[in-house]
């Protein structure tokens, strides 16, 4: 009987110091969609889901909740959307009384640049023009991306404007731009050598124009403007080449825009969360550091 109740108190400190990790309610069921555009999106060429840009929103517990809030675009190679880079993302997020807001972006080879920019662009504007409704600051709103989500996730911290102020759009008339950044292997440059060709070939075509290319390879747009910025890599990235990391911080640093940049000796591309990894399993908690210097985390 003392044996049993030793392994039931056991679990229970186990379960307890999971649900402080990745949030408690972590197989919750993903929250129902919201379309970015309840009219259709820009450019839409059908309206069957993938001609759908949406978003799921997880709010923070209220017992937690920070006020902070994060747009997270899974990675995929801008094909697919991996869905451990998105719900988990989240649910972690909001064990953090941080409110989450997951994009569903639309996908190559039948979308391709602006479409994405569109997409991320109105997800940020919709969580900043539904503040005061889902209880954030419009001063704390990030992006988090993760590989080709983590593209579109600087591309969206480079690539941003103050709103339009005469659309008859209220969620047009609000900035897209993120106060943080969240880069997670991420795609960022789109010139050789190191550029990740399914991403640019899936974001712009075949045959790319070589301006587009110049343009969104993001290590190229960073400004004093740009958000700070939080990145993490791993060495031996057989995917998505370190040097994609090493480009945006250098120009980071060259901008004087902060960040931080954690390179992990070794790691497959796409750990996300890197729950069955002792050694990539805590970057989360290092994110977590960052996001308490920046206010977003209390």
């Amino acid at each position: 009987m003392i044996k049993s109740t030793v392994i039931f108190r056991s679990a229970c400190v186990l379960l307890l110091a999971i649900n402080g990790l990745y949030g408690v309610g972590y197989a919750q069921s993903p929250p129902p969609a919201m379309p970015l555009w309840p009219a259709g999106a820009p450019g839409a060429q059908g309206s069957l889901p993938e001609d759908t840009p949406s978003i799921q929103y997880y709010p923070a517990p209220a017992e937690k909740a920070t006020g902070a809030a994060v747009v997270v675009c899974p990675g995929g190679g801008y094909r697919n959307l991996a869905a451990h880079e998105g719900h988990d993302i989240a649910v972690w997020l909001n064990g953090l009384g941080v409110t989450a807001v997951v994009l569903k972006y639309r996908l190559g080879p039948k979308y391709h640049h602006p479409s994405m920019l569109q997409d991320v662009q109105r997800a940020i504007r919709t969580a900043r023009s539904r503040a005061s409704e889902w209880k954030i600051d419009p001063a704390r709103i990030g992006v988090m991306g993760f590989s080709a989500g983590g593209h579109l996730a600087s591309t969206a911290a480079t690539h941003f404007d103050a709103g339009n102020p005469q659309s008859s759009d209220p969620i047009e008339r609000v900035s897209s731009r993120p106060d943080v950044a969240i880069l997670c292997y991420p795609v960022i440059t789109l010139t050789d050598p190191f550029a990740h060709a399914g991403s640019r070939r899936n974001l712009l075509g075949d045959t790319p124009d070589p301006a587009l290319v110049e343009l969104l390879s993001n290590e190229k747009q960073v400004t004093a403007q740009t958000p700070t910025t939080f990145i993490f890599f791993t060495e031996d990235d057989k995917a998505v080449p370190l040097e994609n990391g090493l480009l945006f911080a250098a120009a980071l640093r060259k901008a004087k825009v902060p960040y931080e940049f954690h390179i992990y000796e070794t790691g497959r591309h796409g750990v996300g969360l890197a729950k069955d990894n002792p050694v990539l399993s805590t970057w989360p908690k290092l994110l977590e550091n960052w996001l308490r210097t920046k206010g977003f985390v209390k």
